[in-house]
């Protein structure tokens, strides 16, 4: 796929099929991710996937008592793609978030599906966040920035919104 018909074309998906991501196309889609630009070369984020069910079901029901609600906020997903980084490098919001978007380019690429999810800040800002955290040998001060959900779409990708009139302003 050119890029720019990719960047074009990428579109979130709320609905997966109850099928595990190829490993070998999920290794290629991570691999992206870490070539992602990062202030001062310093590749701060870290990247922790997460595909057991039972990780997976805590991960969703985290997600989902922070929003107030019984949903699965992953849609269904079988693979949950987590993005922390540490919260005392200046640009850890700007880092991280490029890595989501530089994961959610690739898998599309790979013929993956996948949404952005929030509120992996409060999440991880819990007790049981930290938790996790410890369990997976990873430092207390990483914080939070968004998530992955990640599978092959149930269905046809939806169509792109036609964009806004005067998005671009050149001056």
């Amino acid at each position: 796929m050119e890029t720019f018909d990719a960047l074009r074309t990428r579109r979130s998906v709320r609905k997966f099929k109850p099928v595990q991501v190829d490993p070998g196309v999920l290794d290629k889609v991570l691999e992206a991710g870490t070539y992602s630009p990062a202030g001062k070369g310093l590749q701060s984020p870290q990247i922790v996937v997460v595909q057991d069910a039972e990780t997976r079901a805590q991960l969703s029901k985290m997600n989902a008592a922070v929003m107030g609600v019984e949903t699965d906020p992953y849609y269904g997903a079988p693979t949950i793609v987590l993005v922390l980084a540490p919260g005392d490098v200046i640009t850890w919001v700007e880092d991280a978030s490029s890595v989501l978007t530089y994961l959610q380019i690739a898998a599309h690429d790979a013929g993956l599906a996948s949404v952005w999810i929030h509120r992996e800040r409060e999440m991880f800002a819990s007790a049981e966040g930290k938790e996790l955290l410890r369990k997976w040998g990873l430092p207390d001060k990483l914080e939070g920035v968004g998530s992955l959900a990640i599978g092959y779409a149930e269905g046809d990708l939806p169509e792109a919104a036609p964009r806004k009139e005067n998005y671009i302003l050149k001056v």
